[in-house]
């Protein structure tokens, strides 16, 4: 029999006849949106600091590019990281609760960005100040390898099958609303002297993490635990190592979930990450144009991510996903020529239009994913199938600025790199279309 066959061991239904609300469902979506934004708001800030800040304060004995290729390495140990969380919360998720393992994951974010927030930079603690900030990403890593993982699938296991494509798009509104949080902050500070920003001005957005993770883990305490997780546990019929058996009895569907994945990831740091430090560090533009360019794009975003998951529950997540990533490839080229120009209307219009076609695929990962696994591995597929595309992508704005540079700053190396990512998701919305997996619920 085959992993990918519905009827294998690793895909049985969940147990019979959980009883979901109707009513109750939108509150719980709301509630993981609300959480999962405040989590990427300290995530996302770590990325635009890489590419505006830490390369100069922190890698400051080399050269331009050497110090970029280091701070984005840095950026890329957070994704490393991420797998090594969704084992460890997602062994949790599964087996004592997906309401806990969210709990941990909130507390654990929040305070690793607010310390990065306190941290000295190289001028005045030398090769220490790299390293622990090192040290906090790794940790946010494996605080985010657990929280996206746990947020769909307590949205999606908590909503009625038929409307399930709207409320796993609400934790996935928690991206550009993190983005727009966090770019809102850097757009302020921004606004600052230059001495200023570089001596104390950019720690403010990461000391807001603080006072943040009071309202995230207010939000998280009034969180109803899956119905779904608690018949589980009634009939005794939780994994005891669930990553084990996720690999063990589920590999294709993991395949298919990371590659489902991996434009939602990859794809978005291609276009943020990576282009606000080649618009700002190889074309000359300004820090601010590339950072309110990520603004505009988040805004579009959320109105994509919101017309893409009402459209899953008519056309299936599998099929919105192969669609997402087919129009990607077509865009990657054009929205790289248009950053190109330098000409400040282009270059934002490029980057929206970039993140906004992406977006179909991102919109209905978190229905996907959910459905590609059976109840009893659900937070440890999807967790682990995410945050290993996370690290499969992690470097890319790494490896984009490192063969730019070889070839002379040529922008098609993004191109390609965004293109060829863009193709596997489709193949693995193609597949995933056809492994879901379906909850025999009831609805009340």
């Amino acid at each position: 029999m085959s992993d990918l066959d519905p009827a294998a061991p690793g895909a049985r239904s969940a147990p019979e006849a959980p009883v979901v609300s109707g009513r109750e469902s939108g509150r719980i979506a709301f509630a993981a949106f609300v959480g999962t934004a405040l989590e990427w708001y300290d995530y996302f800030l770590f990325g635009t600091a890489a590419a505006l800040v830490f390369n100069r304060l922190y890698f400051t004995t080399l050269d331009a590019t050497a110090a970029t290729l280091a701070a984005f390495a840095t950026f890329g140990v957070g994704f490393v990281a991420r797998p090594i969380g969704a084992v460890l919360f997602g062994w949790m998720g599964d087996r004592i609760g997906r309401r806990p393992a969210l709990l941990l994951t909130v507390v654990a974010i929040g305070a690793a960005t607010g310390l990065i927030g306190l941290l000295p930079d190289f001028a005045s603690i030398g090769i220490a100040a790299p390293l622990l900030l090192a040290l906090l990403r790794l940790v946010q890593g494996v605080a985010v390898g657990g929280e996206w993982g746990g947020a769909v699938t307590l949205a999606v296991e908590h909503a009625p099958p038929e409307k399930r494509g709207r409320y796993a798009a609400l934790p996935q509104i928690g991206s550009p609303v993190g983005t727009l949080l966090s770019s809102g902050a850097f757009a302020l500070v921004l606004l600052m002297p230059a001495e200023q920003f570089d001596s104390w001005g950019w720690r403010l957005p990461f000391l807001a993490a603080f006072p943040l993770l009071l309202v995230a883990v207010y939000i998280r305490r009034k969180v109803e635990e899956s119905p779904i997780f608690e018949e589980l546990e009634k009939r005794e019929e939780r994994s005891k190592v669930p990553a084990v058996d996720v690999f063990r009895q589920a590999w294709g569907r993991l395949l298919v979930a990371v590659a489902s994945a991996l434009l939602g990831v990859g794809g978005f740091y291609i276009m943020t990450t990576f282009a606000i430090s080649y618009g700002a560090d190889t074309l000359g533009m300004s820090r601010s144009l590339m950072v309110n360019s990520t603004l505009a794009a988040a805004v579009v975003q959320i109105g994509v991510i919101v017309v893409a998951g009402r459209l899953a529950e008519r056309l299936g997540p599998g099929r919105m996903t192969m669609w997402g990533g087919l129009a990607t490839a077509a865009v990657a080229f054009p929205v790289f020529w248009m950053i190109d120009t330098t000409s400040p209307v282009p270059v934002v219009l490029a980057v929206a239009a970039g993140v906004g076609v992406l977006s179909i695929a991102y919109a209905v990962s978190g229905a996907l994913l959910t459905e590609l696994f059976p109840a009893h591995l659900r937070y440890s597929g999807v967790a682990l199938a995410y945050n290993i595309a996370g690290a499969l992508s992690g470097f890319l704005p790494f490896i984009a600025t490192a063969l730019m540079d070889g070839a002379d700053g040529a922008s098609w190396v993004a191109s390609l790199l965004l293109a060829g990512v863009a193709l596997i998701t489709a193949l693995g919305g193609f597949y995933g279309e056809r492994l879901r997996v379906r909850d025999n619920v009831v609805v009340r």
